[in-house]
């Protein structure tokens, strides 16, 4: 499970930082304030669970207002992948059955590796409705299948 757990963050830093090159490249959905809204909600997202994971403080007041620009945003998708990929790189198995309470939603008791799995399918989800968003804007929204991914294990590219 923990492989798979590495390739699936992997994965995920890489389709950020193309799906961001590709919103940057299409100013009108630079611009697109529901497409912003999803790429601001994925990032919160994911930074949230980071931090519930290692255990780090996180100012939610902070991090759910708008960033002020686009390259704020993707500044935030920048700093945040290493971040997680270094925590999966520093798990072991049995740490993947630590149980997680995250406290924006009350009563929920998963474990670790289901709260990752949460994390890349949440922004799984999240990236397709940009590509929907970014499309209707006039931009090109690039193929960003998991499959093709393994292919030739590209790094993410921040532009």
């Amino acid at each position: 499970m923990l492989p798979l757990l590495g390739e699936l963050f992997d994965h995920q830093a890489w389709a950020d930082a193309t799906l961001l090159t590709a919103v940057r490249a299409c100013p009108a959905a630079c611009d697109d304030e529901k497409l912003c809204q999803s790429l601001h909600h994925m990032i919160t997202v994911q930074r949230a669970f980071l931090a519930l994971f290692v255990k780090w403080p996180l100012d939610m007041n902070a991090e759910l207002k708008p960033p002020e620009s686009f390259d704020v945003l993707v500044a935030r998708f920048r700093d945040t992948h290493p971040a997680e990929i270094a925590f999966v790189k520093g798990l072991d198995d049995a740490s993947l059955t630590r149980v997680i309470e995250p406290p924006w939603l009350p009563g929920a008791k998963l474990t670790l590796a289901q709260a990752m799995m949460q994390v890349v399918m949440h922004s799984q989800w999240h990236r397709g409705q940009c590509a929907s968003r970014l499309r209707a804007a006039g931009g090109q929204p690039p193929t960003l299948d998991f499959i093709l991914w393994l292919k030739d294990r590209p790094a993410p590219v921040w532009s």
